[in-house]
């Protein structure tokens, strides 16, 4: 008779300069003056690595977001920056965002099969296909990829990453000084891929890293980003309001997997949420009420513009939302698009309500409440078929991160729903997921 190893959910830090809340700034408990200090960023990460987390993630995109002149934008690089990280910590995983868009598949696979060795095994990549036109016009664009064309060619993009970090077999360095062999170039092979959007010989100029290939996480929640995570994500980074909202999508994900040849355990689900941490649920609903004071209507006013793909500057505070095109007309995110509107309309939400709504998750769930409360919130989600793990936003940074890895970890910790010591030494090993086998190995037998 075997015995099942209990399930423990599984804590991923999404570090955002000064905060998630775009307010953050404004706030004494954060410190925007430090987010092109290096260090900051260290001690963030040691900060959830003394938590015992099990990675820390950065967004990215590759033009300026929002309004500068309201919000600390702009800053480092992830992979430099994770890099920078990796030699200062031991345990926690390391996940940088980058675009199928506008990068080539050789470059990529090389920096993250280096991050991965940098590491000792922690690296993982949040793959994105870009959702703003402003990006597109930095890299010879005039308009956007199609929103279909995006994931074709990220697909593809994959599909050749994948043969580039094979394409060292583990065992080709023979390192066989007397006989004068490095490697054996047997073990070593050519990606030979062509295809629709990519002409790539290989192989990488990288050995095999620890983990094989970088942990691959995905954030899109359209059909064709559920589609594109049945077959290539091993976590999803998603966005829901509601515990009911949260169980349809990840039902919905795990069913996918079977017709990818995948089971439900090779794919984690991890909902966004910022909470908002005080003592009493008076003093975490006063911290919510400050963090929407400090906000400035005109930034929160473009950030929504640029969710609904419709301009609004101008328009009453205190009025609807106008009319909003089809998702089918969206070529952005269609995902936030879409919840954005249904929060918008369920609610009855006026433009001030929403973008204080918004402020801290920008469509992720935010929670007020003491830390016990924000277990609770947390266990439920997990035990009710909701998710596989969360995405923990910091409103404000660094005092919120601190605050959740003090007191609300060591709850989790005593209900018996997160570890209270790394057991592995890879990203692989803290989400339980397996090192995949090299497709070019030959199986004995």
């Amino acid at each position: 008779m075997t015995t099942e190893t209990p399930r423990t959910l599984h804590l991923n830090a999404f570090l955002m300069n000064a905060g998630h809340h775009d307010a953050a700034w404004r706030h004494p408990g954060s410190q925007p003056e430090r987010i092109t200090d290096l260090a900051y960023f260290q001690e963030l990460a040691r900060t959830a690595e003394r938590g015992r987390l099990d990675s820390i993630f950065f967004a990215d995109g590759v033009a300026l977001w929002g309004k500068a002149r309201h919000n600390a934008l702009g800053g480092f690089e992830p992979l430099t920056l994770l890099s920078a990280i990796a030699a200062v910590t031991e345990h926690i995983g390391l996940i940088a965002t980058v675009s199928t868009t506008f990068n080539e598949p050789y470059n990529l696979a090389r920096k993250f099969a280096s991050l991965d060795h940098i590491s000792g095994g922690r690296a993982g990549w949040n793959i994105v296909t870009s959702g703003t036109v402003d990006e597109a016009r930095n890299f010879n664009r005039d308009e956007h990829l199609e929103h279909a064309v995006r994931y074709e060619r990220a697909r593809e993009f994959l599909e050749v990453a994948g043969k580039l970090w094979d394409s060292w077999e583990d065992d080709a360095i023979v390192l066989d000084r007397e006989a004068g062999i490095y490697a054996d170039t047997d073990k070593l092979h050519p990606a030979a891929h062509r295809g629709t959007h990519f002409r790539v010989a290989g192989p990488l100029n990288v050995p095999r890293s620890p983990q094989g290939h970088p942990l691959l996480v995905q954030a899109g929640s359209s059909e064709d980003g559920k589609e594109f995570a049945a077959q290539y994500a091993e976590a999803v980074f998603t966005a829901q309001q509601t515990l009911a909202d949260g169980q349809t999508f990840y039902k919905d994900l795990k069913s996918r997997l079977a017709r990818h040849g995948r089971t439900e355990d090779e794919l984690l689900v991890l909902p966004g949420i910022a909470p908002v941490i005080g003592s009493t649920e008076a003093e975490a609903r006063r911290l919510e009420q400050e963090l929407t004071d400090l906000q400035v209507p005109e930034y929160g006013l473009a950030q929504l513009s640029g969710m609904l793909g419709v301009d609004l500057t101008g328009l009453p505070l205190d009025g609807r939302l106008p009319d909003l095109p089809e998702e089918r007309d969206i070529n952005g995110n269609k995902s936030r698009f879409t919840l954005v509107a249904e929060l918008a309309r369920k609610e009855e939400l006026t433009l001030r309500e929403l973008i204080a709504r918004l402020g801290a998750g920008r469509g992720h769930r935010v929670f007020a409440g003491t830390p016990e409360q924000i277990a609770d919130q947390l266990q439920e989600w997990f035990v009710s078929g909701a998710a596989d793990g969360f995405n923990i936003m910091a409103p404000v940074l660094p005092t919120g991160l601190a605050d959740f890895v003090d007191q609300v970890v060591p709850i989790l910790q005593q209900r018996g729903l997160f570890r209270t010591e790394y057991t592995g030494t890879t990203l692989r090993d803290n989400y339980g997921l397996p090192r995949p086998a090299n497709r070019y190995a030959r199986t004995a037998g």
